[in-house]
C-alpha cells in the first residue's frame, strides 16, 4: 500500500497493509484510526497494545504465536472511552451475533487460469445472468422455514450442487447477492459489516474461492453484489470507529440512510481508498468476474434524490474506482443498479461517463411488468408501454433484470404479477420471457421464477422446487431451459445489443390486435420475434420482411410441450411468399423464427 495515495483516496490495496497479517512468527495487525487515543488488539494472547506509525493516523501491533483461524478485536480510545470494533479490514469474521474478526490465510492454489485469460465482458456475446441468495436457494432441511445455521447451504454444498444446475438450465453466469459479512439475514447482506470478510453463514475464505474456481472450471461466471454507498449501524462496525465519524458524513442529516443504515463519505480520500480496495479484493482476491453495485443513484444524487442535486464527490469517487478496477482487472463487469435517469452511466470516463460496462434496465422492468399486468380489454390502449424501451434501448448498455427486488414486499412473484387467474398466468409468462430474451440487451432472472414460483421470495426458505411436480411448473422450468438454450445459440440475440443495426421493428402498429413484430441481426443471422398479447387467436396473420426467403419455427410459447394447446411440428424450413411470414398466433403466446 501506498500512504500517499490512500490519503488521496487514489489507493486501491489498502488492505495488503491494514489488517491482520500473517508472518513468520505471528500476526500482524494495523488499523487506521486517527482521532483514536490508545488501541490494543484483543486477541486469544490478551491485549496487546498498538503503536502510532511514523504516519500517525495508523496503528500497529504484532502479537507472536496467532495464526489463521485466530479471533481478534480491537479495543478503541477515544476521550477516555473505550469501544470495541471488528476489523474494517478483517478478512474473516465470526458468525452472527458474535463479530470477532478472524485471522485468514487468503493463498489458493487456482486452476481457472484459462477461464481468466480468456473471459470477457460479453458486450457481443451471451449474458445470462442466474440471481442467487446462497441462503435460500436450498437448505438441508428441505421447504422449513430455518436461520439455523446447520441448514444453509455451504460454499462447498453450492458448488456440488448449483453448478450442475446453472449448466443443466443454460445460464453463463451467476450473481450472488452481496456475500460481504453482515448481521441481519433479513438484509440480504445489504447492510454488511465485513467488506473484506466473506460471511461465516456459508463457510471460510478458503471454501468461497474453491466455489468461484469450480465455476470456472465448469466454464461459468461469477459476479458478486457490491455495496458501495451505505453500512449497518451495530456498534462494532465502521459508525464512529476511532470516536468521530469516520467513515460515515458528520452531518447527521446525511449520515443515515432510510434504510436506518450509515452512508459512506465519498468526499473522504480514506474512504475512497477503502471502497476501492474492498472491491478489487473480491475482482483480485476471489477472481470474481464482476461487481454488481447497488444503489447507484445515491451516488449520482445527494440521497438519492435528484431535487438535491448532483452528488458531485460521490460521483467523482466512482468514475476514479470504475477507473481504477477496469485498469486491473481485465475482463471483469462494473454493472449498475441504478434507477435514475442520468446520462452516461455506461459511457466511458474519456466520454465524460461514470465507466460502467452495464446499468441495469429499471424502466423496461417497470414497463413490462405493468404492461402485462393490464387487463386484455386495456392492452389496446397501453400498446406502448411495451415497445417504448426501443425508444432508447441504445443509450446505455442496458441489462434486463427481473430481480429479487420485484419478487418481495408483497410485490408478488414474476408469475403471480401477471393477469388472470392461474391457467392464464403461465402462458403470459412464457411470453413475457420471450420478450425479454428477443429484446436488445443482456438478461438476470432471480432465482425460483423458472419455476413459476407462485410465493415471495423469503431468505428464511429454500424455493419450492416441489412445484416441478405440477405440469404446469415442470413445463414452464423446460420452457425456460429451452429459451435460455436458443439465445446461447444464436448470435442475433446477442451480439449486437448495442448497435444500431441489431434490432427493427416489424410491426409496431397494430394495438387493436396486440401484437409486435421485431427482428434481431448479426453479422451471421436474423431472428424474428412475434407476440400476440391480445386475449383472442389470430388466424392468417402477416408479418411482412424485407429481403427474405425462407423461415424456420424455432420456438412456440403454445406448444403442447409447454402446455399450450399448438401440436410441435419438426422444426424445417418454409419458403416465403411475397417477402412475409403468414402464422396462426394463440392468445398471449410467441413465436421464434429464424430468417434467411
Amino acid at each position: 500500500m501506498n500512504i500517499a495515495d490512500f490519503h488521496a483516496g487514489a489507493e486501491f490495496f489498502a488492505h495488503t497493509w491494514l489488517g491482520a497479517h500473517i508472518v513468520d512468527d505471528g500476526v500482524t495487525f494495523c488499523t487506521y484510526a486517527p482521532a483514536a487515543s490508545a488501541i490494543a488488539v484483543r486477541t486469544l494472547a490478551g491485549d496487546t497494545p498498538m503503536r502510532r506509525t511514523d504516519d500517525p493516523g495508523f496503528w500497529q501491533a504484532h502479537v507472536p504465536g496467532l495464526g489463521p483461524g485466530d479471533p481478534y478485536t480491537y479495543l478503541i480510545t477515544h476521550d477516555g472511552t473505550t469501544h470495541e470494533h471488528c476489523d474494517p479490514y478483517g478478512y474473516g469474521m465470526d458468525l452472527r451475533p458474535a463479530y470477532r474478526s478472524i485471522v485468514r490465510d487468503l493463498s489458493f492454489d487456482w486452476h481457472d487460469d484459462q477461464w481468466m485469460a480468456h473471459r470477457t465482458i460479453c458486450f457481443d456475446e451471451p449474458l445470462n445472468i442466474y440471481e442467487l441468495h446462497a441462503g435460500s436457494w436450498r437448505k438441508h432441511s428441505g421447504d422449513r422455514q430455518s436461520t439455523d445455521v446447520c441448514d444453509w447451504y455451504t460454499y462447498a454444498d453450492l458448488a456440488y450442487h448449483l453448478i450442475p444446475y446453472l449448466k443443466q438450465a443454460g445460464y453463463t453466469h451467476v450473481e450472488f447477492m452481496p456475500l460481504m459479512e453482515h448481521p441481519y439475514d433479513g438484509s440480504w447482506g445489504y447492510q454488511p459489516t465485513g467488506f473484506f470478510s466473506p460471511t461465516s453463514r456459508y463457510g471460510t475464505a478458503r471454501q468461497l474461492m474453491e466455489l468461484v474456481d469450480a465455476l470456472h472450471v465448469a466454464g461459468i461466471g461469477a459476479i458478486l453484489d457490491f455495496v458501495p454507498v451505505h453500512f449497518a449501524t451495530d456498534p462494532y462496525g465502521l459508525g464512529s470507529y476511532d470516536g468521530t465519524p469516520l467513515f460515515e458524513p458528520a452531518d447527521k442529516d446525511l449520515a443515515v440512510s432510510e434504510w436506518g443504515s450509515y452512508n459512506f463519505d465519498h468526499a473522504r480520500p480514506e474512504v475512497r481508498s477503502f471502497l476501492q480496495s474492498a472491491a478489487n479484493y473480491w475482482l483480485g482476491a476471489y477472481h470474481f468476474d464482476g461487481l454488481r453495485m447497488d444503489a447507484i443513484s445515491r451516488i449520482v444524487y445527494q440521497l438519492g434524490d435528484k431535487t438535491r442535486g448532483i452528488n458531485k464527490p460521490a460521483v467523482e469517487f466512482v468514475r476514479n474506482m470504475n477507473g481504477g478496477l477496469r485498469y486491473l482487472n481485465r475482463g471483469a463487469m462494473l454493472i449498475a443498479e441504478d434507477s435514475t435517469d442520468y446520462p452516461g452511466i455506461t459511457k466511458p470516463l474519456d466520454q465524460n461517463g461514470l465507466g460502467f460496462h452495464y446499468k441495469w434496465d429499471m424502466g423496461w422492468m417497470n414497463d413490462t411488468l405493468n404492461f402485462f399486468r393490464t387487463p386484455p380489454k386495456e392492452r389496446s390502449d397501453n400498446y406502448h408501454m411495451l415497445s417504448f424501451s426501443m425508444m432508447y434501448y441504445a443509450s446505455e448498455r442496458f441489462l434486463l433484470s427481473l430481480s429479487h427486488d420485484e419478487v418481495v414486499h408483497e410485490k408478488a412473484t414474476v408469475v403471480q404479477k401477471m393477469w388472470g387467474d392461474y391457467d392464464l398466468k403461465f402462458p403470459q409468462a412464457r411470453a413475457l420471457y420471450l420478450y425479454m430474451f428477443a429484446h436488445p440487451g443482456k438478461k438476470l432472472n432471480f432465482m425460483g421464477s423458472e419455476l413459476a414460483q407462485l410465493r415471495e421470495w423469503d431468505e428464511c426458505r429454500e424455493q419450492d422446487w416441489s412445484l416441478r411436480q405440477f405440469p404446469l411448473h415442470d413445463s414452464f422450468y423446460h420452457f425456460c431451459t429451452d429459451l435460455n438454450a436458443l439465445y446461447a445459440d444464436h448470435p442475433a440475440l446477442w451480439a449486437n445489443d448495442y448497435g444500431g443495426n441489431g434490432f427493427a421493428w416489424r410491426q409496431v402498429a397494430d394495438p387493436n390486435n396486440v401484437v409486435y413484430a421485431f427482428e434481431r441481426r448479426s453479422a451471421c443471422e436474423r431472428m424474428l420475434c412475434v407476440l400476440n398479447l391480445g386475449s383472442g387467436e389470430l388466424a392468417d396473420y402477416v408479418v411482412r420482411l424485407g429481403n427474405a426467403c425462407r423461415a424456420r419455427l424455432l420456438l412456440n410459447t403454445d406448444w403442447q410441450q409447454y402446455s399450450g394447446s399448438t401440436p410441435k411440428d419438426e422444426c424445417r424450413w418454409f419458403r416465403l411468399k411475397d417477402n412475409q411470414i403468414v402464422c396462426t398466433l394463440p392468445p398471449f403466446s410467441g413465436q421464434l423464427y429464424l430468417v434467411e
